[in-house]
């Protein structure tokens, strides 16, 4: 009947009307074919040149059938089965997936997981962001300890979807995310995509979990934004970030209480100050600091208004993994099921600092006592669209309900970090030849 009724219009229409007629309605089917046909293989498409924009690496274990794979599905079992010192009277067992494991807290994180026996797997995507080589270091490291790290990510629902689904997680510790607040300005899609838009897809995958995992994750600081009043506590407003990094964790932080409130997830949020030591990230004031002090590079740092100088609440990384752990240690289970909420779930946001700011100028002279070498000092004034020029935070809260207590002070933290940057790039002990560049490899 409609092919009839379509006849008996182009019956009144001009032989050129009639070609027109045909010509336009072809087109539009062939719209509308390719609309319905390619539409996911352009959408495919994008996502992964926004992947190649925001510096992730395509990962080969996330291709579809991955999971069929027995010497994969082998990796994954045996790095998640609990050792013999696990659920003892103080720690109970734990069956844990760590994302950004290959990343400066991550590393850390799944070593001490592994050390008290628990089962761990990693997820990283492996992005280019930072230094490629130390990824694959780090992800070296955790091999030799029997933590297997899958090369993913978390924006990957089927992948996660398979995980979840041969391994019973009873934690997620979700330490991935498109870290630096400089780097924010030119990439925001990067942040978006993974601060964003990976956290939903992996609470997603925690809410269809069955039992449902208890969530943890690492928000910042930086959320506390514009405000004056240090120290931060978690009851301040953060409805003012001053970067569009501190802008993702907020809105991080939103999604997690939604995936609490309505589907009874058990959430930790841990806002988390600025972390160093070992293994950290090379975009870091202090790596950057000890790089260019080595070459005897001039390096540069900020004041605030009225020649102030800036404070950081840095805080060294084994005080962070056992803030971490012990968050782990005293969540609730989730009340959830078949993604329905059952009850009401724990819900929870800790300060995790070291309570204790350390201006620029100290930080940059304990440096120097380490390496026995003085700094070249430019000083600028700080931009006014950065972040306040003295911040740190309140971790009654933390010491009170996790046994939270900081307790590595920048001269022995940052001496670790000297010792651990001159072997890991090979460094001479001579002193007397550190500034001269013929003597030194360049370090990372």
């Amino acid at each position: 009947m409609v092919f009839e009724g379509f006849v008996e219009q182009v019956r009144f229409l001009s032989e050129f009307e009639c070609s027109l007629y045909l010509i336009i309605l072809a087109l539009g089917v062939t719209l509308v074919l390719l609309l319905v046909c390619g539409m996911p293989l352009l959408l495919r498409e994008d996502a992964h040149e926004q992947s190649r924009r925001d510096g992730v690496q395509e990962p080969a274990e996330s291709a579809p059938g991955l999971w069929q794979n027995q010497e994969w599905q082998s990796s994954v079992h045996l790095s998640c089965q609990l050792g013999p010192n696990a659920g003892d009277e103080q720690h109970r067992k734990m069956v844990v997936i760590v994302t950004g494991a290959a990343g400066f807290i991550g590393l850390h994180v799944c070593l001490a997981l592994k050390s008290r026996g628990h089962g761990v797997v990693g997820l990283d995507n492996f992005n280019t962001y930072a230094d490629f080589s130390l990824k694959r270091d780090r992800q070296k490291v955790l091999s030799k300890h029997g933590v297997f790290v899958i090369n993913g990510d978390i924006n990957d629902a089927l992948l996660l979807r398979k995980l979840f689904d041969m391994v019973p997680f009873t934690h997620v510790m979700h330490l991935a995310a498109q870290p630096s607040i400089r780097y924010a300005a030119e990439n925001p899609g990067a942040y978006v995509h993974s601060n964003i838009a990976g956290l939903v897809t992996l609470l997603e995958a925690c809410r269809r979990a069955n039992p449902q995992p208890a969530f943890i994750w690492s928000s910042s600081s930086s959320v506390y934004g514009l405000n004056t009043k240090v120290p931060y506590s978690e009851e301040d407003r953060c409805d003012q970030p001053a970067t569009l990094y501190a802008a993702s964790k907020k809105a991080g932080e939103g999604f997690v209480h939604i995936y609490n409130h309505t589907h009874g997830l058990s959430t930790t949020t841990l806002r988390l100050g600025t972390v160093y030591g070992p293994w950290g990230r090379p975009d870091m004031a202090y790596w950057i600091f000890t790089k260019n002090i080595l070459r005897g590079k001039e390096i540069t740092i900020y004041e605030g208004p009225n020649n102030a100088d800036l404070a950081r609440d840095w805080t060294y990384i084994d005080d962070i993994v056992q803030g971490c752990l012990r968050a782990m240690e005293t969540a609730q289970k989730s009340t959830g099921s078949g993604g329905r909420k059952m009850a009401p779930a724990q819900c929870r946001t800790y300060n995790l600092g070291c309570n204790n700011p350390v201006t620029l100028p100290t930080l940059i002279s304990i440096l120097e006592l380490n390496l026995q070498v003085q700094a070249r000092i430019r000083t600028v004034e700080l931009p006014p669209n950065c972040n306040s020029p003295f911040m740190y935070s309140s971790v009654s809260l933390a010491r009170a309900e996790l046994g939270y207590d900081p307790s590595t002070g920048p001269e022995v933290g940052l001496k670790k970090f000297v010792d651990w940057y001159r072997e890991y790039n090979g460094l001479p002990e001579c002193n007397s030849c550190l500034t001269e560049s013929s003597c030194l490899p360049e370090p990372s």
